[in-house]
């Protein structure tokens, strides 16, 4: 099982913009899904942004402002992250495949 590892999370002002990284131990070349999470404070964690076979998803809060990618030859995935709002602030967590989960990453957005 692939151990991974977010970061890039922080404070930022609304309208501003984070990218998170989430590095893996081993190639991640074949491995779908993937995708990030989150979890804000009382809340369930949901599915934020994915990649499924080459077939991008993004929840209806995030589209437009927010980009997953990843980079195969670096081992890691992204989350562009632009014109955040405040009800974006949460822990941040990645996954890769069915159960490689990192230890999240805080994005606070306020001013």
């Amino acid at each position: 099982q692939v151990q991974v590892v977010e970061s890039g999370g922080g404070l930022v002002q609304p309208g501003g913009s984070l990218r998170l990284s989430c590095a893996a131990s081993g190639s991640i070349f074949n491995i779908y899904p993937m995708g990030w999470y989150r979890q804000a404070p009382g809340k369930q964690r949901e599915l934020v942004a994915g990649i499924s076979s080459g077939t991008l998803n993004y929840a209806d809060s995030v589209k437009g402002r927010f980009t997953i990618s990843r980079d195969n030859a670096k081992n890691t995935m992204y989350l562009q992250m632009n014109s955040l709002k405040p009800e974006d602030t949460a822990v941040y967590y990645c996954k890769l495949g069915k159960s490689s989960w990192g230890q999240g990453t805080q994005v606070t957005v306020s001013s």
